[in-house]
């Protein structure tokens, strides 16, 4: 697992994030179904992750809230930006114009 320049957790060098894979895992998926679905990451990567989840859970779900927050700021941060409201509609017209 690496960590990118944005702080992300990456898997196994690919662009697959921990996020990703702890969210399958916690969803039932097993180590395999993880592989398959994600085929750019390798089974043993993904047993790796899924080790490091399970031994240090606490730190591990600290991160998830932490990348959480960030996503829910850079969305409010957007929406103060650019008014979701009537968006599909504006498009629209754009389309027609």
């Amino acid at each position: 697992m690496a960590v990118d320049r944005d702080d992300v957790a990456r898997v196994g060098g690919t662009r697959v994030t921990l996020d990703v894979v702890v969210a399958a895992f916690r969803e039932g998926a097993t180590a395999e179904e993880i592989a398959q679905q994600y085929p750019s990451l390798r089974l043993a990567d993904v047993y790796s992750v899924v080790g490091y989840y399970l031994r240090h859970r606490d730190e591990v779900e600290e991160y998830l809230r932490e990348r959480e927050r960030r996503a829910d700021l850079v969305r409010r941060e957007n929406e103060a930006r650019f008014d979701p409201e009537g968006v599909r509609d504006r498009l629209a017209s754009r389309r027609s114009g």
